[in-house]
């Protein structure tokens, strides 16, 4: 390829990319500020409430390597403007509830389908196919929009939460959603070829990927047979499970109502979560170019030994006010909050090859799955025992065990092994 004046198309499909994860990550910072509202409106429990959030966290990992398979056949533009159109309408669905089954249904069911057909499948996807040069740095970037989609719009639902109401705040989020489709739609392209040219950083000429004969389930499902017999799998499964039990299931979930409990306002517990999106930003970054130079896997064991010992100290620095061990923890957890995802990308993508996406959409299904069960299970430790303070304990052992599990996987004897196998026959 020759030198080129002008920068190269795959950083405009990466902004896009961005934007569009921003805009889907706008719902899923919502959970923690509304538990509160819904609860003194309907009179619903925490555990009631948690459960619509354990529906949501449980497909949004389930439908991840669906919605990567989805996007091999039907293509990522397609496809992720057709989830924000669903996340719209689960948002938009909310204000019209009445009863917790609808709330199931529209924060369940419809935005955990939508947020689940893009997020990190999404991302993963872009980083494979539009670079080869800086794969991991993108790959950390676009994992930044999910913390840089709670930086912006958490302080904005919690503020309209109390000034405007719940209702006014999933109006908001729907609309934000739609925004985004038209962008999508102008800027993303499915392939590099589609315009004319190829993965920033591969070889002149090199070709582009086929698509798959086969259906997006057959092809989700022959992927994750094959992976399923590999022990690496299981170790990244296991450790990404506990990951989203310690972040999007529990302290995504409740740190707001947790700090609550302590006596600190919902908005001032808002803004420190949103605080953590900040140091998630620069974490996950910085994640993304140690990954290019690191070991993947001692880089996911650090992460989690240090998440470990930072949840251990949380029941003691929660208090009516911000601390400053409180603002140290922020900072501490914040750097580490989805620092794991480049380094989980790089060894599914090392060890599984082309079908690496998909392989880690399974990965992904096992982390909402470890969210679903800690965001439904904390609810319930402080419906039955007035506290959060168990739910932190368990976490940080679990932390420990992922970092366990991430040193123990071996490393691949080739760098790019092809997955194969019935569905994955060119076209």
């Amino acid at each position: 390829m020759h030198p080129e004046t002008r920068l190269h198309r795959a950083w405009f499909v990466a902004a896009a990319a961005f934007i569009a994860l921003l805009a889907a990550a706008g719902f899923r910072a919502a959970p923690g500020v509304l538990i509160d509202p819904l609860h003194n409106e309907f009179g619903w429990s925490r555990a009631t409430i948690a459960s619509a959030v354990s529906v949501n966290l449980v497909l949004y990992g389930l439908f991840s390597p669906f919605a990567a398979a989805l996007m091999e056949r039907f293509g990522m533009r397609r496809v992720a403007s057709t989830a924000l159109f669903v996340v719209a309408l689960g948002a938009g669905g909310t204000v019209f509830m009445n009863a917790s089954w609808q709330l199931i249904l529209c924060w369940g069911v419809l935005v955990g389908v939508g947020t689940g057909s893009m997020a990190m499948s999404f991302a993963a996807t872009v980083a494979a196919r539009w670079f080869v040069r800086s794969r991991g740095v993108v790959t950390g970037v676009l994992t930044a929009a999910g913390a840089a989609g709670q930086l912006i719009f958490l302080p904005i639902v919690a503020n309209l939460a109390i000034d405007e109401g719940w209702r006014t705040a999933s109006l908001v989020i729907a609309i934000a959603a739609l925004a985004v489709v038209p962008v999508v739609l102008l800027v993303v392209r499915d392939h590099p070829s589609d315009v004319g040219t190829t993965a920033y950083g591969a070889e002149p000429g090199e070709a582009a990927p086929v698509t798959r004969a086969g259906g997006s389930a057959r092809r989700a499902l022959s992927v994750l047979g094959s992976a399923a017999r590999t022990k690496t799998f299981w170790l990244l499964a296991v450790g990404f499970a506990i990951c989203g039990a310690t972040t999007n299931g529990l302290v995504s979930t409740h740190f707001v109502p947790a700090a609550h409990d302590h006596g600190m306002p919902q908005t001032t517990a808002a803004g420190l979560l949103a605080l953590v999106g900040i140091f998630d930003v620069v974490g996950t970054i910085a994640s993304g170019w140690l990954t290019d130079r690191v070991d993947p896997r001692i880089l996911l064991g650090v992460y989690y030994a240090l998440r470990g010992v930072s949840l251990a100290l949380l029941p003691q620095l929660l208090s009516g006010s911000v601390e400053p061990s409180m603002w140290a923890f922020i900072v501490f957890y914040g750097l580490d909050w989805v620092a794991t995802v480049p380094p989980t990308v790089a060894l599914c993508v090392r060890q599984y090859g082309t079908a690496g996406p998909i392989v880690f959409g399974w990965v992904f299904a096992s982390h909402q799955l470890g969210a679903g069960l800690a965001a439904f299970g904390a609810g319930a430790i402080r419906d039955s025992s007035g506290s959060y303070a168990l739910a932190w304990y368990i976490a940080a052992g679990l932390a420990v065990l992922a970092s366990v599990a991430s040193l123990s996987i071996t490393k691949a004897a080739k760098p790019e092994p092809v997955l194969v196998g019935p569905a994955t026959t060119s076209a």
